[in-house]
């Protein structure tokens, strides 16, 4: 291999940097507790929102942000509540985060339903489901 390829290959393969994953932390851990202050304030008792992951992109001005929400029935209902109140939620989180970072990076939200799919396979491979009767039970996972 040449020296030009190797550098090629090393471009490509390059993970989170130390600098991302510290930021994707502190943002992960101050995002989840404003989440949940919100939901239980804002009247939706009962409802357990969870930070799954956060990951911040190489530039560090956007952090795409998955939420886990118990019930599953709300948490279309609750990304769109998220969604449409993000500025203030970002808000929030710059306040809280402004002695550790310079710039806030912009926030994208995401169902994580990898729970929910989870469960759904274990449940075909105990038997209680079987998607080879009922090919309605497994659908595709959306990408988002």
């Amino acid at each position: 291999m040449h020296y030009y390829s190797i550098c090629v290959l090393r471009i490509y393969i390059l993970e989170e940097s130390q600098r991302q994953k510290k930021i994707a932390s502190v943002l992960q851990t101050d995002l989840a507790d404003i989440l949940q202050s919100a939901a239980t304030h804002g009247g939706m008792r009962g409802v357990l929102i969870s930070v799954t992951k956060v990951k911040v992109t190489a530039d560090l001005s956007v952090a795409k942000v998955y939420l886990s929400v118990f019930p599953n029935d709300k948490a279309k209902d609750l990304l769109e509540g998220i969604k449409s109140n993000s500025t203030s939620i970002r808000y929030e989180l710059a306040q809280r985060t402004r002695h550790q970072l310079r710039r806030m990076p912009k926030l994208e939200f995401f169902v994580d339903d990898s729970l929910e799919y989870i469960d759904k396979i274990d449940k075909s491979l105990k038997g209680k489901e079987n998607p080879i009767k009922d090919p309605t039970i497994l659908d595709k996972r959306k990408k988002s």
